[in-house]
């Protein structure tokens, strides 16, 4: 007797032991392969049946071994069946034979003659050959199943004769006649044992011209609609819908035609070398190994039409957008326009050849020899064509280039009148990028349009291929490089084009993909790279490569921003999404990268530091308007924008509407609902009453606005930019109620801060009520405040407001990292607040958590000289090890020189032990406030902590410890740092207030080797932020030394500065106000008038409505400007002459020279300004002598 049991696919039998009584035992096992899993069980007469999930099986007991086990002797099989399709057209069926299963056996042949009646078979087979194909079962049963399910009546007569195709399990057979009419045929039982039932016969018969010609190959595949299939034949390639319902029903729909190739052309066949286009996109030229064709774009970029071909060249360009072209054959130097009647010319030794703009009517074509000398030609298209040379010349440079390249006409997108475009680009051996644009004169025929000083090698590189992406318009503010990044793979080519707001995206070719790269628009909120990958065309690819398995040969942008890729002989046109609502590629990048809509955040904020509230006011209001009206998902609204000039207006405030004053919380709504906004009332100010229209800007409008923009959130906006946009209607809201109360700087330090403490608040939870969970966070916490919003604070009037808003942000509870988030150390310049402020400091220091740690507080009680209350502060720390250990040592009078020695001394034990701020704290105990000052800055890098203690302790903002940490630490960091803003903050300290303006536009290099400190390494220049103008605008005329710092600045320098700070606002998305800054911006010029008074020494002593400051701005504030060095004499009043250049100079040095002299011309205009400054600041210090009769 035995028992049997089944897990997964194995098998185990029991039996009972012989010798223990009542006991089983393992008799034997079986084990089935792997992914047969045992489904049932059955043994009888010693035969065990197993039933798995693939047949049935019966096994017997061998006993003969020493150890039983089991034989199969019987499974139920799928055999395996054989077609064959021979060149007469004859499908024959092979089976296994069933006792010798390794021999096939013919069971059935069907032929034309078996399909066809006699008669109507014999007159096809003196026509074209026929071909017959096996429709693949599996795919017919699954959309049989599909159509029987989808088909309400299953007694119709179409339905049964389905359901029997399926049921009885038909293969059906295909053959297709010489005169594309088809021959439907079945095979019966084929499935069944004997063999012998098998049964053949004929279905159907379509009429002929079904198909265009008898297919080589034909395949069936799965539709997209699960109750057809899509039937493949090739060649011609095409594809067709075979719909089973009416197709076995001999219904003229039954197959459709879908899709299918162009007519073969044997020229197109031959691999594709490269793809030239028209400067417009408009035309294509397909240069093949073996001759090309020219095609003309049509249907917005949808569809390329052929024009014409040629068989052989080595250079082509195409014109005209694709109707004719030039050919060119290096071994004869002859260029040809296949033109009627074609035109011929002679040009030796031309290596690259490439049409360009043109805006007249003629087609130009640049030519680059071997020599690198270029060929300038024409085209012309009238009644006579003509092939000419405009000019030959090499380009006015010193050395020989690298090589020459054409700037990509694609890139520059819809061309105006006022814009000039590159034409040619030069490398140089070092790197160094030069931009050309032909000029009418002969002389030069080239003229230079700027220059990028890259610094990167032209050569291979050994750890793949490096992309990188240069601006044009560099300068000394900006290197132009904008993105760099590194590939494993292979760089095929680079193409541009352009959207029709001047956009642009780069195609970059990799061996089975395209990835385009699509310029991101600069940003407060989120860090990221100035260009990231938008999309990727995927061309023989892991999912597509067993249909395309050779490489992207070339990639090329046409017209209406198609983009075509050559793979082997084939051509693959990507074009715009054409599905209603989807977005197209230009959208997305005009979204990532173009203006802003006037609600955006990033729009706001820049109104807000520049002073525009009445503006920002105007664009909340109209925003509520927006979303009163619009759907709730605000999908399809029509934003509200402002004109341009609206940008251009000052704000004022009219006295007329104020009625009363009155000092009310802020914000008054429960604490529970400021803690679901993120943020609290930070100014308890005096609010202004006024009278407003229904629909103005008013508390209650703003707080709706924000339950709205809570409820639904607006499209297009990232998580943190639809924060920043709550904070700033809040922010503005404030601002218009507080006007009077804070100065410009220290609302731009609110707005900061604000935004600082909410987006930390945001980033703690676990989803924000903004984002309602549905996008994850982009970005954290950040542990401070911008260098560059500190400094606002440092330069405001109202710190006391800006001191009580900080603290308010804590929750009243100012600790150090709070503290030194924000900058108190940095901003705060009164020594007896900040003493204040470290007092609290440490008092909530001490306060944090239950133990009471005096250790906690140490530190800055001892930068106070408060000894005795730590010494308290330990009386009551009875849990702490150390305490009697500190309550003996503070008992002693650190006044003598043994126990400051003794401080030191466990200064020392402490650092040894790494516990550096209570190390910091004894060396402070010791009066070695140096030594404190370096604990904090090298060991708890934290040099904001060392200007602390340096003020405090020093009771100065000009103590040598306190100096000593600008000069030895903050200058560098900030240097290495590129951070201009910590620079200024610095130098403003020292007492080097033109140095403090001239950080903030002279390159850093420059200012560094004027100081006499050390500067080892200096970082990326960082001229990335407008507001470097608007701190640059108040500084330079604020007291006497930032005027001189002013006059030392080139008026060339500071133009090249306001374009790099409106190119900025642009890169932003904020043109309108980059148009504003250029528009509005005045320049200190020196006045001429005034300098011919300085150089004549006869003229007469100038009245003083003439004494004036040579600068403008200046002047309006003679009367405010602080004096802060010494008046003396004025500078010299005469430059160096300049001197006649040598002759054979080349243009572009002698361009260079005079550029350079302007510069000094312009700076020594301006250093005789700075002259009639100091003279005027000279007679207006002058005390006159006390005259009594003034008073009568």
């Amino acid at each position: 007797m035995l028992i049997f049991a089944a897990i997964s696919n194995r098998i185990a039998a029991w039996g009972l032991s012989g010798i223990k009584q009542d006991t089983w035992l393992i008799h034997s096992t079986l084990v089935l392969p792997e992914n047969q899993a045992v489904t049932t069980l059955d043994c009888k007469s010693g035969l065990l049946a197993v039933g798995s999930q693939f047949g049935l099986s019966v096994y017997t007991l061998i006993l003969e071994n020493d150890l039983p086990t089991w034989s199969q002797k019987w499974a139920t099989r799928d055999d395996l069946i054989l077609y064959t399709v021979t060149d007469d057209s004859t499908i024959r069926i092979f089976l296994p034979v069933l006792d010798s299963p390794q021999h096939l056996q013919l069971h059935a042949s069907l032929d034309i003659f078996s399909t066809l009646p006699f008669s109507i078979a014999s007159h096809h087979l003196n026509q074209t050959a026929s071909t017959a194909f096996w429709l693949a079962s599996d795919t017919v049963g699954n959309a049989l199943n599909e159509t029987l399910k989808s088909w309400p009546d299953q007694d119709n007569a179409r339905a049964r004769r389905i359901k029997e195709i399926k049921d009885e399990r038909w293969d059906i057979f295909l053959r297709v006649l010489g005169d594309g009419s088809v021959v439907v045929s079945a095979v019966a039982n084929i499935n069944r044992r004997p063999p012998t039932l098998l049964k053949q016969f004929t279905l159907q018969q379509l009429p002929s011209s079904t198909l265009p010609t008898p297919p080589e190959n034909l395949l069936v595949l799965p539709n997209t609609d699960p109750c057809k299939l899509t039937i493949a034949a090739s060649s011609p390639l095409a594809t067709f819908d075979l719909s089973p319902m009416s197709f076995f029903d001999a219904q003229s729909d039954g197959l459709k035609l879908s899709s299918s190739t162009l007519p073969r052309v044997p020229g197109e066949e031959s691999k594709i070398v490269q793809l030239v286009r028209t400067p417009e996109g408009a035309g294509v030229g397909i240069v093949r190994s073996t001759g090309g064709e020219a095609w003309r774009v049509i249907k917005n970029g949808t569809q390329l039409v052929r024009a014409k071909a040629w068989s052989s060249a080595d250079h082509v360009v195409v014109l005209q957008r694709g109707r004719t072209f030039v050919t060119y054959i290096a071994s004869s130097g002859i260029l040809t326009l296949h033109s009627a009647p074609p035109q011929s010319l002679s040009v030796q030794n031309i290596n690259y050849l490439f049409s360009t703009p043109s805006h007249d009517e003629e087609d130009s074509i640049v030519g680059i020899t071997s020599e690198l000398s270029i060929v300038h030609l024409s085209a012309r298209h009238t009644s006579s064509p003509m092939l000419l040379v405009r000019s030959q010349s090499t380009l006015p440079l010193s050395l020989l280039p690298k090589f020459i390249l054409p700037v990509d006409p694609m890139a520059w997108g819809q061309r105006q009148s006022w814009m000039e475009p590159d034409v040619l680009l030069s490398v140089s051996h070092a790197g160094e990028l030069d931009f050309w644009v032909p000029e009418d004169t002969l002389t030069p025929p080239w003229r230079r349009t700027g220059t990028v000083k890259t610094g990167r090698a032209v050569v291979p590189g050994s750890d793949g291929d490096e992309l990188t992406i240069w601006n044009s318009q560099e300068s000394e503010f900006a290197t132009g490089m904008e993105f760099c990044g590194q590939y494993n793979e292979t760089i095929n080519d680079l193409d541009w084009t352009s959207t029709p707001d001047n956009q642009s995206i780069l195609a970059v070719g990799f061996p089975h993909r395209v990835e385009l790269l699509c310029q991101q628009r600069m940003t407060y909120f989120d860090e990221g790279p100035g260009w990231a990958t938008c999309t990727t065309v995927e061309v023989g690819g892991v999912e597509t490569y067993r249909f395309i398995p050779l490489p992207i040969k070339d990639s090329i942008w046409l017209d209406h921003g198609s983009l075509l890729v050559a793979a082997g002989h084939q051509m693959f046109l990507y074009g715009p999404s054409s599905a209603e609502g989807e977005e197209t590629l230009f959208e997305y990048a005009a979204r990532h990268n173009g203006p802003l809509d006037d609600y955006h955040p990033q729009m706001i904020l820049q109104c807000l530091l520049w002073e525009k509230v009445e503006l920002v006011k105007e664009i909340i209001v109209n925003l509520s308007k927006d979303i009163t009206t619009s759907p709730i998902k605000h999908d399809k609204v029509h934003w509200t924008s402002l004109p341009t000039e609206s940008f251009f207006k000052k704000d004022h405030i009219s006295s007329s509407v104020i009625r009363r004053k009155k000092y009310i919380s802020l914000f008054d709504e429960s604490e529970q609902k400021e803690e679901e906004y993120g943020f609290r009332s930070f100014l308890l100010c005096p609010q202004l009453t006024v009278i407003r229209p229904e629909e103005s800007f008013s508390r209650s409008l703003v707080m709706n606005l924000i339950d709205a923009l809570e409820t639904s959130p607006l499209p297009h906006l990232t998580v943190n930019e639809q924060a920043h946009l709550l904070v700033l209607i809040q922010t503005t809201l404030e601002i218009d109620e507080q006007r009077r109360a804070l100065d410009s700087n220290g609302l731009r330090y609110l707005i900061s801060m604000r935004s600082f403490y909410i987006l930390n608040h945001r980033a703690s939870g676990p989803n924000s009520p903004v984002s309602k969970g549905a996008q994850p966070r982009s970005s954290g916490r950040r542990e401070r405040l911008r260098y560059r919003d500190m400094i606002w604070a440092f330069h405001s009037e109202s710190q006391d407001l800006l001191l009580g808003a900080s603290t308010t942000a804590c929750d009243g509870k100012l600790g150090w990292a709070n503290a030194r988030a924000v900058g108190i150390p940095i901003w705060l310049t009164s020594v007896d607040s900040l003493k204040m402020q470290m007092e609290v400091i440490a008092r909530n220091e001490y306060m944090i958590g239950d133990n009471r740690d005096p250790t906690a507080c140490s530190l800055y009680y001892f930068a106070l000289g408060k000894v005795k209350l730590v010494h308290g502060l330990w009386r009551q720390a009875a849990w702490h090890k150390e305490q009697a250990v500190m309550l003996k040592f503070l008992a002693n009078n650190f006044s003598e020189p043994r126990w400051r020695t003794a401080a030191l001394k466990n200064a020392f034990a402490l650092l040894s032990k790494r516990r550096f701020e209570y190390a910091a704290a004894f060396f402070l105990l010791g009066d070695s406030l140096k030594d404190a000052v370096n604990v904090c800055i090298k060991q708890l890098d934290d040099f904001q902590l060392a200007v602390a203690l340096a003020r405090v302790v020093e009771q100065s903002n000009e103590g040598p410890v306190l100096l000593d940490i600008l000069n030895s630490t903050v200058l560098p960091v900030a240097f290495k740092n590129g951070n201009r803003w910590l620079a200024s903050w610095a130098f403003w300290l020292l007492h080097r207030r033109d140095m403090a303006v001239r950080i903030l536009l002279t390159p850093l290099q420059d200012i560094a080797s004027s100081l006499n400190i050390q500067v080892t390494e200096i970082g990326e220049p960082h001229y990335d932020d407008p507001s470097l103008a608007l701190l640059f605008s108040q500084l330079r005329s604020k007291t006497l030394q930032a005027a001189k710092g002013t006059s030392e600045i080139s008026g060339r320098l500071e133009f090249n500065f306001v374009l790099q700070m409106a190119r900025v606002f642009c890169r932003m998305g904020c043109h309108a106000l980059g148009l504003d800054l250029v528009r509005s911006w005045s320049f200190d010029r020196p006045s001429m008038a005034n300098i011919a008074v300085i150089s004549d020494q006869a003229s007469p002593p100038r009245s003083p409505a003439q004494r004036r400051s040579l600068f403008h701005r200046a002047a309006r504030r003679t009367s405010t400007i602080m004096i802060d060095m010494p008046v003396l004499t004025q500078p010299p009043t005469r430059a160096v002459s300049p001197v006649q250049p040598p002759d054979g100079v080349p243009p572009a040095i002698e361009e260079e020279k005079q550029e350079s002299t302007q510069d000094q011309g312009d700076l020594f205009a301006r250093k005789i300004g700075m002259g009639n400054l100091m003279r005027t600041a000279k007679q207006d210090v002058q005390v006159p002598e006390f005259d009594m009769n003034s008073f009568f």
